[in-house]
C-alpha cells in the first residue's frame, strides 16, 4: 500500500464510506507479508517514501513472479531491477502488463504512468563519461523517472574530451543533485565536483580494461577524490545512486511546499 491508497482509505473511514472492520480487513498485511521466499514489505513506502523494488539477479523467474505477482496487487507501480531477458520472457508471459529494457535490465508494471514533473521542480541531471557506461547511466535515469523525478542527462562527457562537458555547465548549474557515471579511472566525478555547488553521487562502472579491475580502480579513484562534496555508490549501481539523489529532490520539494 502506498501513501495515496492509504489517506484515500482513511478518508473513506472518516466519510463513512468504509467502517472499521472493512478498513482492518484491508490493511491486514501490513506491513508484510510473509510468503516463504521472501517477506514482502507493503509499508515500505509509508516508512520511507520508496516503495520495495525488486531485485531479481540470483533469484528465480518463478521466485520473481510470485513477489511481483503479491506487490502488483497492493500498488499501482511496481519496479524490478537486474531482470535478465530469459526472467523478463517470463514475467511477461504470467504479467503481460510489463515492459522491459534491455539495456539497464529494470521492468516495470504500472497502470497508468505518473504525470510529468513540473518544469520548475528540482532536477537531477545525469552524467556519463562514455556511452559504455550507459546502461547504468541509463538505470539511474529510468530509476529517477519512476519515482517521479525530474532527470536530465548528458552522455559520453568523460574527461578524454573534457571540451565536451563545458557545453552542458548552464544545465550542470541549474541541477539540484547530480550523478556522475564513470568506468576506466573515474576521474569525471572530481572534475564535475570542482565546478559545480550541489551535491554529486559518483558511480563507479565496472567498464575498463584489465587494470581497472572490473570498477574497483574508479570506485577508489571516487572514495579518494580531492573535490569536497563527493558521495559514491557500489559499482555498477545507477539504482542506489538513483534512489539516493531521488531523495535529496523529495526533500527540496518539501522545502519549498512547506
Amino acid at each position: 500500500m502506498d501513501i495515496e491508497k492509504l489517506q484515500a482509505l482513511l478518508q473513506k473511514v472518516k466519510s463513512g464510506e468504509i467502517d472499521i472492520a472493512g478498513a482492518i480487513q484491508r490493511l491486514r498485511n501490513l506491513p508484510f507479508e510473509d510468503i516463504d521466499l521472501a517477506r514482502v514489505d507493503y509499508h515500505r513506502a509509508i516508512r520511507t517514501g520508496i516503495p520495495e523494488v525488486v531485485f531479481c539477479q540470483n533469484k528465480t523467474a518463478e521466485q520473481a513472479i510470485t513477489i511481483l505477482n503479491r506487490l502488483w496487487q497492493h500498488h499501482e507501480r511496481v519496479l524490478a531491477t537486474r531482470v535478465s531477458a530469459e526472467m523478463a520472457a517470463s514475467i511477461k508471459q504470467q504479467l503481460p502488463e510489463a515492459k522491459y529494457d534491455s539495456l539497464t535490465r529494470l521492468l516495470v508494471l504500472e497502470r497508468e504512468p505518473l504525470h510529468e514533473p513540473a518544469a520548475d521542480s528540482p532536477a537531477c541531471m545525469v552524467l556519463s563519461a562514455g556511452t559504455s557506461d550507459m546502461p547504468v547511466a541509463e538505470e539511474a535515469v529510468q530509476t529517477l523517472a519512476f519515482f517521479g523525478s525530474r532527470v536530465e542527462k548528458a552522455y559520453d562527457v568523460g574527461v578524454a574530451g573534457i571540451h565536451r562537458l563545458f557545453g552542458h555547465l548552464e544545465k550542470m548549474h541549474q541541477a539540484d543533485v547530480i550523478i556522475c557515471v564513470a568506468g576506466m579511472e573515474g576521474a569525471l566525478p572530481s572534475v564535475v565536483a570542482g565546478l559545480v555547488s550541489c551535491p554529486l553521487v559518483a558511480v563507479p562502472t565496472s567498464v575498463g580494461y584489465g587494470a581497472s579491475f572490473h570498477g574497483v580502480a574508479p570506485l577508489l579513484t571516487m572514495l579518494n577524490s580531492c573535490a569536497p562534496g563527493v558521495a559514491v555508490v557500489n559499482i555498477d549501481n545507477g539504482f542506489g545512486a538513483a534512489v539516493y539523489a531521488h531523495l535529496i529532490l523529495k526533500r527540496i520539494q518539501s522545502g519549498v511546499n512547506k
